[in-house]
C-alpha cells in the first residue's frame, strides 16, 4: 500500500516552485526598500502563547490548532499564525531595547490550521507577514499599507482593493461591544451556535460569521464608526489623510472586523476582483494591535502588521493570467560522444558551474539524438558537443539552440566563451 500526502497539504514541484520563489523574492525586495528585516521563529511554540496571544474566543484557538503533548508532558502547538511568535521573540530577545525603533520585521514560512481544505485554504500553508512594533504614529499604519500594496503592484496584480476600518481604542470598543450585545441578544437564538457563544465573549466576531452573513440583523448592526471617541476618530482621520497623500485608493467598510482578539484602531483587508478566483476574495489581512506584547510579558508596546498566504497570491496571479519573469532555463547542456569525451565533460561541467553558469549533462549513456532531446526539454540556451575526435583536436562544438547556429570553440577558451555568451563576461 502506497503512502499518500496528508489531506490539506501539497507538494510544490519543480516548474511550480519557481513561481513561489519569485513571489517570495519580490516581497522580500519590497521589505528591503522599506527597511524591514527578516525574522525566523520556530514552527512550533508552547500552546499558551497562542491561547494568550491570539485569544481563547477565536476559531483558531478553539477549533483549528494542531496541538499535542511532547515527551516532557508540555503542550505544544504548530504555529497557526505568525504574529504571536514574532512578538514572543521580540519580548524574549528584548528587541524593544535596541537603539533603532520602531522594530520593523518580516517573516515567511509554513503555518498550520485544521480546517476543511478548499481552494486557497490548506491545512499547511505558507504565510508572508510584516510587523512594525514600537510606534503609535498613524504614519506607520500608512507605511504598512503602502508596503503591502507595493508588493501586489510589483507582482502585476490588477483590480486590487484596499478596505479599511477603525476598531477604535478600548473605550470605543467597549461602547460598541455593548451596542452589539443589545442589538443581537433578542434574536440570538436565530444564529448559529458559534455566534450564540460569541455574544457575551466577543460579539464583534458575530459580524465575521460566514454562516449567518445574510441574516437581516447583520445589515442593521451598529457601526463601530458611530462609537469612536474623539481620539479614535482623530487617529482614523490621520491614517486616511496619509493614504490620500500617498495616492493609495481605499474603501472604508464599517463592518470589517478581524478574527483575532488583539486588534484595535486600524484594521484592513486587501481584496481582489476577477473571474476564476473563487468566492473568497480576500488575499491579505492585518491591522494595528495593542496589549499583545504585554500579554506575552513585555512592556506596553503598540504594533501593526499584516499577513497573506502565498497560495492565494498564486491563485490571483493565475486567475488574472499575469505573465511572470520566471524561467527554468539552463545555460548549457554538455553532450559527449565516446568514453574519453565523457570523462572530460565531467571536468568541464564542474568548471562551468564554478563560473556561475547553470549547466548539466547526460548520466544515462543516451545516444546523441536522445541527449539533444534532453537539452531541449531542459530549455537549454546552448549545447556543447564533445566527441573523442574533437577532444584530440582540442575543440568543442557549441550550438545556440534558438537560432541553430553552431561553431567550433577551442577547449582552452570554452569556459570564457560561455561566460561571455551567457553572462556578458569579459
Amino acid at each position: 500500500m502506497s503512502i499518500q500526502i496528508p489531506r490539506g497539504t501539497q507538494d510544490i514541484l519543480p516548474g511550480e516552485v519557481e513561481i513561489w520563489q519569485y513571489i517570495e523574492a519580490t516581497a522580500k525586495e519590497v521589505c528591503r526598500q522599506y527597511n524591514y528585516h527578516e525574522i525566523r521563529t520556530p514552527i512550533f511554540e508552547h500552546t499558551d502563547l497562542f491561547q494568550r496571544g491570539v485569544g481563547d474566543t477565536t476559531d483558531i484557538v478553539q477549533k483549528e490548532m494542531y496541538t499535542f503533548e511532547d515527551r516532557g508532558g508540555r503542550s505544544i502547538t504548530l504555529r497557526p499564525e505568525g504574529t504571536a511568535a514574532v512578538v514572543r521573540s521580540y519580548v524574549e530577545k528584548k528587541l524593544y531595547g535596541q537603539a533603532n525603533q520602531p522594530t520593523k520585521l518580516f517573516y515567511q514560512g509554513p503555518m498550520f490550521r485544521y480546517e476543511r481544505p478548499q481552494a486557497g485554504r490548506m491545512r499547511q500553508f505558507v504565510q508572508f507577514g510584516v510587523e512594525a512594533l514600537g510606534s503609535a504614529d498613524p504614519a506607520i499604519d500608512a507605511e504598512v499599507l503602502a508596503l503591502v500594496m507595493s508588493i501586489y503592484a510589483k507582482l502585476g496584480l490588477k483590480n486590487v482593493k484596499l478596505v479599511i476600518n477603525s476598531l477604535g481604542d478600548q473605550e470605543s470598543r467597549q461602547a460598541h461591544r455593548q451596542a452589539l450585545v443589545d442589538h443581537f441578544k433578542p434574536s440570538i437564538a436565530e444564529f448559529c451556535s458559534d455566534c450564540q457563544e460569541r455574544l457575551e465573549k466577543n460579539p464583534l466576531r458575530i459580524l465575521d460569521c460566514k454562516k449567518d452573513r445574510e441574516h437581516p440583523l447583520m445589515g442593521t448592526a451598529p457601526s463601530i464608526l458611530d462609537y469612536l471617541n474623539e481620539e479614535s476618530q482623530s487617529y482614523f482621520t490621520q491614517v486616511k489623510a496619509y493614504l490620500d497623500a500617498l495616492d493609495i485608493p481605499y474603501v472604508v467598510d464599517p463592518t470589517l472586523v478581524r478574527g483575532l482578539d488583539y486588534y484595535y484602531h486600524t484594521a484592513f483587508e486587501v481584496m481582489i476582483d476577477g473571474e476564476g478566483f473563487g468566492a473568497i476574495t480576500t488575499i491579505c489581512g492585518g491591522g494595528r494591535y495593542t496589549g499583545l506584547v504585554e500579554d506575552i510579558g513585555g512592556p506596553s508596546t503598540p504594533g501593526i502588521g499584516f499577513a497573506f498566504s502565498i497560495e492565494r497570491v498564486i491563485m490571483a496571479l493565475k486567475a488574472q493570467e499575469v505573465p511572470l519573469p520566471v524561467s527554468t532555463e539552463l545555460d548549457c547542456y554538455l553532450i559527449s560522444l565516446g568514453e574519453k569525451a565523457k570523462a572530460k565533460t565531467v571536468e568541464l561541467l564542474y568548471q562551468l558551474r564554478a563560473a556561475g553558469i547553470s549547466s548539466d549533462k547526460d548520466y544515462l549513456d543516451k545516444k546523441m539524438k536522445a541527449q539533444l532531446k534532453a537539452a531541449d526539454r531542459l530549455n537549454a540556451r546552448y549545447t556543447a558537443i564533445l566527441g573523442d575526435d574533437e577532444l584530440e583536436k582540442g575543440l568543442i562544438v557549441v550550438k545556440q539552440m534558438e537560432s541553430g547556429e553552431q561553431e567550433e570553440v577551442e577547449l582552452e577558451s570554452f569556459i570564457q566563451y560561455m561566460k561571455q555568451h551567457t553572462q556578458g563576461g569579459n
